[in-house]
């Protein structure tokens, strides 16, 4: 299987970056093919412009949206990995949607109907969050954030979401937490 794993957060050291290296070698050596596509390393552009904009609905895009369509289209599986953060995506991941998952690439609309064009592929959410379980839940956070990039981006654009893992209190974790947490990351894949 090809895995696409796309990374927001910009210190590789940090608990998404060990998150990370966990399922690229957990992959690896399973036989499954893997690339990754770093958001902060690779200063990608988040800005949609007037340009992008209008090029999407022409089907144009810029180099940089293109390079990162055509690793969308070689996947089978997108893992995105990324810190919540006010509640919500890391920016450069909200900048990345906007210009990558654009009309004509991951959704149109036919005689008025929503259509996701990325059907067929797999999507896993692995977020780290600073409250714990108990709080999200109580706020509905937990729901929310599914609805907001679960319902209304990844199976807006046909992916089809098969597991939302939320490892919480996630700054003051510890190494046997980590490690329980890398179990259950191994376990899904």
């Amino acid at each position: 299987m090809k895995h696409l794993i796309i990374y927001a957060h910009p210190n590789t050291r940090s608990l998404n970056g060990h998150i990370k290296q966990v399922i690229v070698e957990h992959l690896a050596k399973n036989g499954h093919e893997v690339k990754v596509r770093d958001l902060y390393q690779q200063n990608f552009n988040p800005i949609l412009s007037l340009e992008d904009l209008e090029g999407q609905r022409i089907g144009q895009v810029e180099k940089d949206v293109k390079i990162e369509q055509n690793c969308i289209v070689w996947a089978d599986c997108i893992i995105f990995i990324h810190p919540i953060w006010w509640t919500g995506l890391p920016a450069v991941l909200k900048g990345y949607i906007d210009r990558v998952f654009s009309y004509g690439f991951a959704y149109r609309y036919d005689h008025g109907i929503q259509k996701g064009l990325l059907e067929g592929k797999q999507a896993v959410v692995i977020n780290t969050q600073g409250k714990s379980h108990a709080e999200y839940g109580d706020l509905g956070m937990d729901k929310a954030l599914k609805l907001t990039s679960d319902r209304g981006i990844y199976t807006y654009c046909g992916l089809d979401v098969k597991h939302h893992l939320f490892f919480d209190q996630a700054d003051r974790a510890t190494s046997e937490t980590i490690e329980k947490w890398g179990r259950k990351i191994k376990s899904i894949f």
